[in-house]
């Protein structure tokens, strides 16, 4: 089939899906297919104008299995140590993490995580969705554990509910949520102090939970992002490990 012939609506010819999921330019991806190293659903295709379902193919390229997105939405699992920063500097950028594909297609951190924070990243190619997603008028909750230096006590969680004043504007910033937790399962209501407290926002702030812990006079020691919407980081993705999230209305309010 040539490239100039009229395709049905949502297909591509081969070549071009392979340089759209960031396998190479066009000449790398014909020269993929003529060589018989691209399969499409389980057979080996060696024509580059072969057309196809653009979404949802199966692929396997050059030995790597791969699952076609027209656009990219992926969870991450970040670990500490790796910037969300496209130009990362002390430390290496959370798209070392991902396949080469995902790197060239230029996939976008879905607000940021501090190098020495860990858990739940989202990255993508959806530029209307990145932006519902870190748009404060969306109120997009993300749920955040959180080790203090000194114990966390209900009065902290009270004015964390109610808001705090950050430096930076004296608006008061309010928590969605606050609760004491006990990392062995204790319900909450347990006795004993306990260094963890378990977070929910609505707002994205540069540095937030940190400035608000330090506001009712507590101190981060860890942090980590475990759900963002619907969206809970799994047990079974380890750190560095990534996944496509197939359905972003689990990500929306």
């Amino acid at each position: 089939m040539s490239r100039r012939t009229r395709l049905p609506a949502g297909h591509q010819h081969l070549a071009d899906i392979l340089f759209d999921q960031g396998f190479g330019e066009r000449r790398v991806c014909d020269g993929l297919i003529l060589k018989g190293l691209v399969q499409v659903n389980g057979e080996t295709v060696d024509d580059p104008d072969a057309a196809y379902p653009a979404d949802r193919l199966t692929l396997v390229v050059d030995g790597q299995p791969w699952a076609t997105h027209v656009q990219a939405l992926v969870m991450l699992h970040k670990p500490a140590g790796y910037e969300c920063s496209l130009k990362p500097g002390a430390w290496p950028g959370v798209h070392n993490l991902l396949p080469v594909p995902l790197r060239r297609r230029g996939l976008q951190p879905v607000g940021r995580l501090d190098q020495d924070t860990t858990g739940l990243l989202l990255l993508t190619d959806d530029g209307p969705l990145l932006h519902k997603l870190t748009s404060p008028k969306k109120n997009v909750p993300k749920v955040y554990e959180v080790t203090c230096k000194h114990p966390v006590t209900q009065a902290m969680c009270d004015k964390l509910l109610k808001g705090v004043v950050l430096d930076d504007d004296p608006v008061p910033v309010a928590a969605h949520a606050a609760e004491r937790v006990w990392p062995d399962g204790a319900p909450a209501d347990a006795a004993g102090e306990t260094l963890h407290l378990r977070l929910t926002l609505l707002q994205g702030k540069y540095h937030q939970v940190k400035r608000m812990v330090a506001a009712v006079g507590n101190r981060v020691e860890g942090l980590h992002r475990s759900s963002i919407g619907r969206l809970a980081l799994p047990a079974d993705l380890a750190p560095g490990q990534w996944r496509w999230v197939e359905d972003p209305a689990i990500v929306l309010p």
